[in-house]
């Protein structure tokens, strides 16, 4: 039987479909309300399918199923298939990071600890993960400092202290343990320490720091005053430390909030769970996808990782577009204002932030891919049909129109190729004419290269200046044949603006984009070797019209001065009799009178 026979047969139910390779090989796994439906779309004319999916397809040697009852049962079906097979075409984690959580031990007398490895079948509860390892650590010596937990790893059991088998260490008597080795803690007494410890770390602090002040009321009422000052200390404390993590002012909101950054194949996420009005919960993952894949599914997935981390979803979920997967009891909602659009962009300030270090990690640690990924954001930035990884960019250098000259820098995947730069003397425009000086170095590096190398012609040119100048290159380009073989762009210094030609908006990139500023770079780079250039003929060009315009001071004459003094200032300072000696006393004379005299 066929493949396409098989689905055929595929029930209309929702479930997870497999693909197999020839070779018996797990390559992609997905989930579906209606098996039959989705397969079936895989399975139509090539030319309906985008490149990356035509392939996946013409590797499907084999397809099977698995039905289940619901959506939600397909995406936590989904997501451990995925984690057990690890297809090839699938949105995979990018990250494979062991993340901590906080234990609270199944003992007698429990102990409360980081870990990074989740052992099951010991009666211990689990806390997280959490993203930041030192968040956990506050938690923790947040927990000794205020219920001075017992850290040893002694198996104290009621028949252990009462046969008087341990003896109190350092800690009790310096304050930070109750003791519970030798009694001086009761079970009943260090397990309500253990169970309000538990429902801060469920999210449930604001229970406690009510249940305090209720004591403290009752003790202060009984004259208590020790006592009262002790739960006002522990109050204290645990105010202190919660106020941190108050975001909203709605103290009672309960919910998770996920938020995503796409880019390109990658999606780059952030996930905050909130409990009373605070974060107990947050963390950051990247996905990946070797075929494109909606936002929607890109979300689910991530919804998917979460929950199997996290456990249950909360009933209201908070997302900046609605996932393409229903889960029975959870109400996902996009809000539209006040605190929960706070949340929101709380969140998505974070995934951003997490998309822009990982691309900064990547810059160093994998560069080749770092380039891929800013060139195909400049490509996509600027709505290109082919990847930038030729890149060429012209800049004008003038002073009140003396020493004309352009630069043209080249960029070869996206790094600078130095061998390739270009200077150029303006010959056929006069005087300051930045537009005309715009079109001659365009035409004229151009109609060399379609002489020389066709096949090098950039895939983008970048022009440093506004309508102007583009608009003159554009003409040069339009006369040379070659407007539809490469993409021409403006870059205006002023606002940063990408201006097309014919268009009269100009192209907003985001400013912390790669893509801008590998366009700042490049205008920067043509910009400072424009500047060398036209620095130098300035120079030189003074030298030359302190000495050339003395009648008698030739080519050789001036170098042999030069030489000799160092510059023009010494030659003027200089002896008559020394320069007599050098190029004769007539001469001598003309060139002490001239230079004495400007």
């Amino acid at each position: 039987m066929t493949v396409r026979e098989k689905i055929a047969l595929f029930p209309h139910s929702p479930g997870v479909y497999r693909y197999y390779d020839a070779e018996g090989k797990v390559i992609y796994v997905g989930k579906a309300k209606d098996l039959h439906k989705r397969v079936a779309q895989y399975f139509v004319p090539p030319k309906r399918l985008n490149t990356k999916t035509r392939i996946l397809v013409s590797k499907i040697a084999d397809a099977q199923f698995s039905v289940v009852d619901t959506e939600a049962d397909a995406l936590l079906l989904e997501n451990n298939l995925i984690k057990q097979y690890k297809p090839k075409y699938n949105i995979l984690l990018k990250d494979s990071k062991t993340y901590p959580w906080i234990c609270v031990t199944g003992e007698e007398f429990p102990r409360v600890f980081i870990t990074r490895r989740i052992e099951k079948g010991k009666g211990n509860r689990y806390f997280g993960p959490y993203s930041s390892v030192m968040h956990a650590r506050n938690l923790v010596d947040f927990f000794d400092e205020v219920y001075a937990l017992r850290t040893c790893t002694l198996k104290i059991t009621s028949d252990a202290i009462l046969r008087g088998k341990f003896r109190p260490c350092l800690k009790f008597h310096i304050g930070k343990c109750k003791a519970p080795c030798v009694g001086k803690i009761s079970a009943g007494e260090y397990q309500a320490d253990i169970e309000e410890i538990v429902r801060i770390l469920s999210g449930r602090g604001g229970e406690v720091i009510r249940h305090y002040k209720a004591l403290m009321a009752d003790a202060a009422e009984r004259l208590a005053f020790e006592e009262a000052q002790s739960y006002k200390d522990k109050l204290h404390t645990l105010e202190k430390h919660y106020a941190k993590s108050i975001i909203t002012q709605a103290a009672d909101t309960d919910a998770d909030v996920f938020s995503l950054v796409l880019d390109g194949g990658e999606a780059f996420g952030n996930f905050l769970r909130i409990r009373g009005g605070a974060i107990v919960q947050s963390l950051n993952l990247g996905f990946r996808s070797q075929i494109e894949e909606s936002q929607e599914t890109m979300l689910a997935t991530f919804i998917g990782e979460v929950e199997d981390k996290f456990g249950a979803l909360s009933k209201e979920v908070i997302v900046p577009f609605l996932p393409d997967v229903e889960i029975p009891g959870v109400s996902f909602r996009i809000p539209q204002k006040g605190d929960k659009l706070s949340l929101l962009e709380l969140s998505a300030k974070n995934a951003k932030e997490f998309h822009f270090n990982s691309i900064k990690q990547r810059e160093h640690t994998d560069p080749d891919a770092w380039r891929m990924s800013v060139m195909q954001e400049l490509q996509k930035a600027l709505d290109m049909p082919v990847l930038p990884r030729h890149m060429e960019c012209f800049d004008n250098s003038n002073i009140q129109g003396t020493n004309p000259v352009a630069s043209c820098v080249v960029f070869r995947d996206a790094e600078p190729s130095k061998k390739d730069y270009r200077r150029f003397k303006i010959k056929t425009v006069i005087g300051a004419n930045d537009y005309a000086s715009m079109k001659e170095v365009v035409n004229r590096r151009y109609s060399r290269m379609l002489d020389e190398a066709p096949e090098d012609l950039p895939q983008l040119i970048v022009i440093d200046g506004g309508k102007g100048q583009l608009e003159f290159a554009h003409q040069a380009l339009a006369e040379l044949g070659i407007l539809d073989r490469v993409t021409v762009v403006g870059l205006a210094k002023r606002l940063e603006e990408v201006i097309r030609v014919g268009d009269p908006y100009p192209l907003f990139i985001d400013r912390n984009s790669q893509a801008l500023k590998v366009l700042q770079r490049i205008r920067d780079e043509a910009h400072r070797f424009g500047i060398t250039f036209h620095r130098n003929l300035r120079s030189k060009a003074a030298i030359q019209s302190a000495l050339r315009d003395i009648k008698g001071v030739g080519e050789k004459t001036e170098q042999r001065l030069l030489l000799h003094y160092g510059s023009v200032a010494r030659i003027a300072a200089a002896p008559l009799e020394e320069l007599s000696a050098l190029v004769g006393a007539d001469l001598a004379i003309r060139i002490h009178n001239y230079l004495n005299e400007r």
